[in-house]
C-alpha cells in the first residue's frame, strides 16, 4: 500500500468521503442504492424520509462520487458509483457482524 504524507490531498478527500458516510441518514441512503438503481421516491418511502431531504443528501453523495444517477423519463435513479463503494460498505458490514476478539464465551 502506498505511504501517504499528512499533507497529501488524497487524505483530505478520503476524510471528506468518510465524513459524508458518517452521517447515519446518508449511509442508509447509500445502502439503499447498493444492489439496484432506486428512485428518490422509493428511497424516501423505504427510509421514511421526505423526498426533499433524500434529494439533498443525494446531491452531496453524487458530488463526492459515492452515488451516480441515471434519468429514465421523468424519474432519476441512483446507484452506488462503482464497485469500490459497494465493496467497502459490504466489507465493513461484514466486519461489524463478526464477533469481536475476546467476546467469545
Amino acid at each position: 500500500m502506498k505511504s501517504y504524507a499528512e499533507s497529501d490531498p488524497a487524505i483530505a478527500q478520503l476524510a471528506d468521503l468518510f465524513h459524508l458516510l458518517g452521517d447515519p441518514t446518508r449511509l442508509r441512503i447509500v445502502l439503499a442504492c447498493l444492489t439496484t438503481p432506486v428512485a428518490v421516491s422509493s428511497i424516501a418511502a423505504s427510509l421514511q424520509l421526505s423526498g426533499s431531504l433524500v434529494s439533498h443528501h443525494l446531491r452531496l453523495l453524487r458530488a463526492a462520487r459515492i452515488v451516480k444517477s441515471e434519468r429514465h423519463g421523468k424519474q432519476v435513479f441512483y446507484t452506488a458509483a462503482d464497485a469500490h463503494i459497494s465493496d467497502v460498505l459490504c466489507d465493513m458490514l461484514e466486519h461489524i457482524a463478526e464477533p469481536s476478539p475476546g467476546s467469545e464465551a
